[in-house]
């Protein structure tokens, strides 16, 4: 029993000394909250994206019946055409779950829109985010294009690269070459991926303020700095669908 003792008061001992890693860039915060942030995409049949948006245009309000769209968009640029995503609110795991048990049951969601609709689609993508904590969803002012960057970062968390990359983030945001909507910290999907959506006016506003980022050394600073932790990343440019709550 003694030699038990000393060896539970070693344990011990050690965690209080072992150092504590932490970053403002960790979801936990917004864990604890519950409310996650359900990213879909659709990708259609070339033939049948105009009957699948026109369907989904007139019996949307079937679905956000039952919980909160975000937004809703065609992909314009970036990776394979013919191509839809969109953005679901849930308060938690538990939220959801009632909330596809009541689409389930749902007769007229059924019959006007899914069924009609899955002979439209090709293949499905979901993932689970959560807003970082530095982070809350922001509306744009007024009507214009979306840009969503997608960032696989190195293994290792936001312990190793959360801070780096808030200052690139902050960096643009602070410079005003374009608007931030929300940055999505993946928790089920592809790990260690952070999405960034972005709001501008136009396509040639984007491209302006992009270059004029180019040329910024305070930009340049903090993407160098970010960019140690980056492995790959990819962009869309997304144009809001007229019942998109973010337009």
């Amino acid at each position: 029993m003694l030699v038990l003792r000393s060896g539970l008061t070693r344990v011990l001992a050690a965690r209080k000394l072992a150092p504590q890693v932490c970053s403002s860039f960790a979801t936990g915060p917004r864990q604890y909250d519950g409310t996650l942030y359900e990213f879909r995409t659709y990708y259609l049949k070339p033939s049948k994206m105009n009957e699948f948006l026109e369907n989904t245009k007139k019996n949307i309000h079937l679905r956000t019946a039952h919980s909160e769209l975000v937004g809703y968009w065609s992909v314009e640029f970036g990776g394979r055409m013919n191509k839809v995503f969109h953005v679901w609110k849930y308060d938690n795991f538990a939220h959801r779950t009632e909330v596809r048990k009541a689409l389930a049951k749902d007769k007229e969601w059924q019959e006007q829109y899914l069924i009609p609709n899955l002979a439209l689609i090709d293949k499905q993508e979901s993932e689970i985010t959560y807003l970082v904590p530095w982070c809350k969803l922001e509306k744009p002012p007024k009507e214009g294009i979306y840009e969503l960057v997608t960032f696989q970062m190195k293994p290792g968390g936001p312990a190793l690269w959360g801070d780096p990359f808030k200052r690139a983030v902050h960096t643009h945001i602070n410079r005003g070459y374009t608007k931030l909507v929300g940055v999505f910290h993946a928790e089920y999907g592809v790990l260690n991926r952070v999405h960034v959506l972005w709001w501008n006016e136009s396509a040639d506003s984007r491209a302006a303020g992009r270059h004029q980022s180019h040329e910024d050394p305070r930009v340049v600073a903090a993407v160098r700095e970010s960019v140690n932790f980056l492995e790959s990343q990819k962009n869309m440019l997304l144009i809001p669908m007229s019942f998109s709550p973010l337009k």
